[in-house]
């Protein structure tokens, strides 16, 4: 399996991530992106709402972020207190080894026996602001590394679930016991599996440093105010998702090269050499087919192989996606085995669409129905499977008696839209689809009529399209002679509209699809 991040520079920065060519994951970081999921304010607290256990909470954000009591995390008394004596200057060592910590508080607590208006509280950002609601935030500061994540006054070591050897979680908690600092947790990551006690030192190390850094900022700090940012999305992104099954990562840009392979040179230093400068006149994404892809992905309807379709909604409570059989010539015996051969052609794509558009909260898919409840428990187990693979926690619930399956899946930022219809060149004020897409249907709508076994195929498109396929070498219409050995006749027709086309057969007859 190929793997590959594609990351283009600009006035943001994209970042693709490709799995044997396809995507399947898109990224954006904004230059102007100043509320990321890991941040670390100091803020004041606005005022407390004891019916929803909660407080409001000055963040510099248009509207305060939200606090609830659950999310104050059990240590925050000593973070209170950690704050008061950095905050005046009475401590100076940061280290905590020599801090008395507060009790923890209780559990079932009201906010208000916590939290007082205009108190000073670390936060960290857990979901950036989406839609009118203002960033969700925790005082349950954890510090995010490659191997491990660093929790400040707690005592707990906690191993990854996904760690499934009994032998190597004992073995991580035994080396991670041993280089623990006091007054500070630590959670290990699922990539610390197999690591040496040398490398999770030195990134502990490194965390304790960012710990020691943004506490310095906090003597007479201006507030709200940022004191720790998150890494640069390149490093984060590479931090959370990079390992050894990587096979290439191309960048653009000679800055932003340099700073992956200094990071790569810290976390995986045989695999700096994947890291490639992309420096050829066609733009990075186009060269490794991205822009298209996006063009095809990101539309109210999404195509797949042999003719199936899906169609995604979005409303602000939850998103809902219908999966069509559409135009097929399928050879399965009976609608049944139809049925679950588009499910499971579905079911693949949706988990890759999830991860793509990174879509959060409720999302509800109508399969379509089965009446086999063995085909129902695979389609369950196959969702599953391919949803294996996504980083954002998710549960799934098998389908309903009416062939419903829902998911939830956790939101933290924003999702990902893009806007893949344009502008009408006929100069109407409507929108079209995007013409980069026309000759994908073109070349589709051709596969099912050359199975027809017509003799004489000729294709009727608007000269802008007829010139697109047959200029060039090799043409598309060349390649589909290589592919199907089957030669088409294309005629410019000035009276069409941009994106209209019609194949016709040997008399001259519209072919029907």
């Amino acid at each position: 399996m190929n793997k590959e991040l594609i990351i283009r520079s600009g006035s943001s920065t994209d970042f693709a991530l490709l799995k044997d060519g396809k995507l399947v994951e898109l990224h954006k970081e904004e230059d102007d992106s100043n509320f990321a999921v890991g941040d670390i304010f100091i803020a004041k607290i606005r005022k407390s709402v004891p019916g929803l256990n909660a407080a409001f909470v000055n963040v510099g954000y248009e509207k305060d972020a939200f606090l609830h009591y659950h999310d104050l995390g059990p240590q925050v008394s000593s973070l209170l207190k950690f704050i008061k004596r950095v905050s005046t200057g009475k401590l100076k060592d940061y280290s905590l080894k020599d801090f008395h910590s507060e009790t923890d508080i209780d559990k079932h607590g009201t906010i208000t026996d916590v939290l007082k208006s205009n108190q000073s509280l670390l936060v960290q950002i857990v979901k950036e602001p989406i839609s009118t609601k203002g960033p969700r935030i925790s005082s349950e500061l954890s510090i995010a590394g490659r191997y491990i994540v660093l929790v400040p006054f707690s005592k707990r070591v906690s191993i990854s679930q996904k760690i499934e050897s009994t032998e190597e979680k004992e073995r991580l908690k035994r080396l991670v016991k041993s280089i623990k600092p006091k007054g500070f947790g630590i959670i290990v990551r699922t990539v610390a599996e197999g690591k040496k006690v040398a490398e999770l030192d030195r990134d502990l190390q490194n965390l304790m440093d960012r710990w020691e850094a943004m506490c310095k900022k906090l003597y007479k700090a201006h507030h709200p105010s940022k004191v720790l940012g998150e890494m640069n999305r390149a490093s984060s992104i590479l931090r959370d998702v990079f390992n050894d099954s990587f096979t290439s990562i191309v960048v653009d840009e000679e800055d932003l090269y340099n700073q992956i392979k200094d990071y790569l040179q810290e976390i995986a230093p045989k695999k700096e050499s994947i890291v490639k400068l992309h420096s050829s006149n066609v733009p990075v994404f186009e060269k490794y087919g991205i822009e298209r892809q996006i063009k095809t992905s990101f539309g109210k309807t999404v195509s797949m192989s042999k003719g199936a379709y899906l169609v995604i909604e979005h409303t602000e409570a939850m998103h809902v996606v219908d999966v069509n059989s559409g135009n097929r010539s399928n050879k399965a015996k009976n609608q049944e085995d139809t049925a679950l051969e588009v499910n499971l052609i579905s079911a693949t794509e949706l988990a890759r669409q999830l991860r793509l558009r990174d879509m959060g909260g409720i999302i509800v898919v109508d399969f379509i129905d089965m009446n086999n409840a063995d085909n129902r428990r695979k389609l369950f187990n196959h969702l599953r499977e391919e949803m294996k693979d996504d980083r954002a926690k998710h549960k799934i619930l098998p389908p309903s008696k009416f062939g419903l399956i829902q998911i939830t899946r956790q939101r933290v930022r924003p999702e990902m839209n893009i806007k893949t219809r344009e502008e009408n060149p006929n100069g109407t004020d409507s929108e079209i689809e995007a013409p980069i897409v026309i000759v994908d249907k073109i070349k589709v709508d051709l596969e099912k009529i050359l199975k027809k076994d017509h003799k004489k195929i000729t294709l009727s498109a608007h000269p802008f399209i007829a010139a697109f396929l047959t200029k060039g070498f090799p043409s598309a219409r060349s390649k589909w002679f290589f592919d199907h050995k089957k030669w088409v006749k294309i005629i410019p027709r000035d009276a069409y509209t941009y994106l209209e086309y019609h194949f016709l057969d040997k008399d001259g007859e519209m072919i029907q699809l």
